[in-house]
């Protein structure tokens, strides 16, 4: 299990980090020449799934706990494991670590010698921060960011234009059965070279 107690933070956030009782797990992403780009952390809930923890929480409007306790705790993780590689962490659209808590996030992570990547989930709907903020609150190293699931929930052209990420992940359901769907072929084709440009 994650230990948050172990971070600057308030103990009131602490404790409630700590009730979640939560594991990562990381899935490796490919570049298109199948060489590994990354590992992507994934939260893993003792208590309950991940969408039954996200709906509770954004129901109760505190996703901004699950937020702090995916950036602190994909990366304790992954430096317990000894991985050198990028790491992705998912990040809502409308929520955004505090001066503080990016202030012990730094503290924390600052010798660290891989980049991380936010990957702007496609739910719930977008508020009023920006990726700007987002970024503009980490100083330990060069973040990227990308735009998870493209072609699903928000995301889609015009949250490209929006955060101008660096990445683009495709939604599943864009290129599956890809290699007989000739609709689907021109349409990927259409959206890469539309990235291209940009």
């Amino acid at each position: 299990m994650i230990d948050y107690t172990i971070y600057d933070l308030p103990e009131e956030m602490k404790n409630e980090l700590m009730d979640l009782e939560i594991e990562f797990v990381f899935q490796p992403i490919f570049n298109a020449d199948m060489t590994l780009c990354a590992y992507e952390a994934l939260m893993r809930p003792g208590k309950c799934s991940i969408i039954d923890l996200i709906s509770k929480y954004q129901e109760k409007g505190r996703l901004h706990i699950l937020e702090v306790a995916t950036f602190f705790g994909a990366f304790q993780e992954y430096e317990r494991r000894g991985y050198t590689e990028n790491v992705c962490v998912n990040s809502f659209p409308t929520e955004a670590m505090t001066d503080e808590e990016c202030s012990a996030f730094n503290e924390a992570f600052q010798e660290s010698k891989y980049n991380g990547i936010i990957e702007i989930l496609e739910y719930p709907p977008n508020g009023e921060l920006s990726w700007e903020e987002k970024k503009s609150r980490f100083s330990w190293n060069d973040l990227y960011l990308a735009v998870d699931d493209f072609g699903s929930g928000i995301n889609d052209m015009t949250a490209v234009e929006k955060y101008k990420p660096q990445i683009v992940k495709l939604d599943r359901s864009l290129i599956s059965n890809i290699d007989s769907d000739e609709q689907k072929r021109a349409q990927c084709k259409e959206y890469i070279d539309i990235f291209h440009e940009k």
